[in-house]
């Protein structure tokens, strides 16, 4: 089991900025493929953004040039900027890997977007 904790989720105004962690461990973080998925009230888990070993990143079209997300090695940690936040954005986000074949998940934070 790989353990990933998110931290860094809140309530904010639309059009405010978030920024969410994810830290994995140390030991294999490297080596690791990561993402973030989020999952509104009745709406099916997506994917929202993800990044490989090697720094490259995709992001959703729903998030795209607003949304960013970065990894740091050295401190074993996957980031997602999130700026001008709207209601729709509002979810539990997830932070994700694979590892031997298998999918790994966090625990999820809660962002909430509302006026």
């Amino acid at each position: 089991q790989v353990q990933l904790v998110e931290s860094g989720g809140g309530s904010v105004q639309p059009g405010e900025s978030l920024t969410l962690s994810c830290a994995a461990p140390e030991s294999i973080f490297a080596n690791l493929a990561m993402a973030w998925y989020r999952q509104g009230a009745g709406k099916p888990r997506e994917l929202v953004a993800s990044i490989s070993r090697g720094g490259s990143t995709n992001t959703a079209d729903s998030v795209r040039g607003r949304f960013t997300i970065s990894r740091d090695n050295a401190k074993s940690r996957v980031y997602l900027s999130m700026n001008s936040l709207k209601p729709e954005d509002t979810a539990i986000y997830y932070c994700n890997t694979r590892y031997y074949g298998s999918n790994h998940w966090g625990q999820g934070t809660q962002v909430t977007v509302s006026s």
